[in-house]
């Protein structure tokens, strides 16, 4: 189980943002190359950028790397260079056994032959045999849960359909090696935790490299993590948690989108933890279970007698995960001046470490008028030693009963 089946040594593969200069120097390359005077791959030529720039690591049977990172940090880059479809131009890559890649939505079908015989093609090119095919074909075809479909061509596939196809070659065929970027957020969710539940049995006797901006399922089975930005390796060990919050903190926050009548405003937002308030321009950061401090400055037309106001948070995928009401709270705030100041106080923040947005919501009591709707105001950073699967995590009263 300790066998390396991944190495990859000061790994860098550069790319030319304009296409004429590319050719140009794809023709000036391969002419080196055929009289032994190669251009130096240590140099950026005008125009050239590092997509990946001096990477290395070692991944083992039943070990799982999580590759994360933005859109064009170098992550696709470098699961291509380690299928073998395209070369690095420096450093080293070492891989033993058979790989079952996933690295883009229908990578590796011809658009023109049919699911079944697709299966057939990408089980051949993993060197397996007609009646070793066979013998696999049903499982295939009862994991994609394409049914009569898989005799029509790849072309007319929803992408659903196309991942759940290449995940089923993929996992079936018993990889040494899976590389999976990404293409999981296509599926449904009884799909994707059918993906996750191969995943875990494939990573018994495979080594796997996952691709994933989700970093709860990061968390759920990664043994260590890679973050890149624009080709460097900015973290990477096995501390999940140490990784996904660097990654996390290398998102700025969007400017808030604002709705509503427009007979309110929200002045300012104030946010404190512990006695410890935000400081201007910098995002502020609250352990797991600490407290968190939300005051708001307001003012409203005198046509309202009283607001009701709504604080939502949501994570770094948009999704809405708590809110604090003050309907619920049993508090009602009367608009008898020209600014209101209001407080809202959580003792117990149990929230999943991460990013989280605050999006504010003021209603007139009495017509039930949104006032204002001012989304993603501001934004916080939670932090912990753990990152669960889920937005909130209970921390529990916990007792053994003999």
């Amino acid at each position: 189980m300790s066998e390396t089946l991944i190495k990859v040594e000061n790994v860098s593969k550069k790319f030319c943002r304009d296409l004429k200069k590319s050719l140009w120097y794809a023709v000036k390359d391969v002419a080196g190359e055929l009289v032994g005077r190669g251009n130096s791959k240590d140099e950026l030529r005008p125009g050239e950028f590092w997509s990946v720039d001096d990477v290395s690591f070692e991944l083992k049977r039943g070990e799982c790397l999580g590759l994360i990172g933005p859109n064009g940090a170098g992550k696709s880059t470098l699961l291509k260079m380690l299928n073998g479809l395209i070369k690095p131009d420096k450093g080293r890559i070492s891989v033993r056994g058979r790989v079952g890649a996933l690295i883009e939505l229908g990578a590796g079908f011809n658009p023109i032959l049919t699911g079944r015989e697709n299966i057939y093609v990408n089980g051949a090119v993993l060197g397996f045999s007609k009646e070793e095919i066979d013998r696999k074909f049903d499982a295939i075809l009862e994991f994609a849960e394409i049914g009569e479909f898989i005799d029509a061509p790849v072309q007319n596939y929803s992408s659903g359909m196309k991942v759940r196809l290449g995940f089923a070659v993929a996992a079936q065929m018993d990889p040494d090696i899976l590389l999976v970027d990404e293409v999981l957020a296509v599926g449904d969710v009884g799909f994707r935790s059918r993906c996750f539940n191969a995943i875990n049995t494939i990573q018994k006797k495979a080594a796997i490299i996952f691709v994933s901006h989700a970093m709860p399922q990061v968390a759920r089975i990664c043994t260590e993590v890679l973050l890149m930005n624009k080709g460097e390796v900015l973290y990477q060990g096995r501390d999940v948690p140490v990784g996904i919050e660097t990654y996390y903190s290398n998102f700025q926050s969007e400017t808030g989108l604002v709705s509503g009548s427009g007979r309110a405003e929200i002045l300012a937002t104030r946010l404190s933890t512990n006695g410890r308030t935000e400081v201007p321009g910098e995002r502020l950061t609250v352990n797991y279970l600490d407290d968190l401090a939300i005051e708001l400055d307001i003012r409203a037309d005198r046509s309202v007698d009283a607001l009701n106001v709504n604080i939502a948070f949501f994570d770094k995928e948009l999704r809405g995960v708590a809110q604090i009401y003050s309907i619920n709270g049993d508090f009602r705030l009367v608009n008898d001046r020209d600014t209101l100041t209001v407080r809202a106080h959580i003792d117990q923040l149990n929230l999943n470490p991460g990013i989280y947005t605050l999006s504010l919501v003021l209603t007139d009591e009495k017509r039930g008028e949104t006032l204002i709707n001012y989304h993603a105001v501001k934004d916080f950073q939670v932090t912990g030693s753990f990152i669960g699967f889920t937005p909130v995590q209970f921390r529990g009263d916990w007792s053994r009963v003999d």
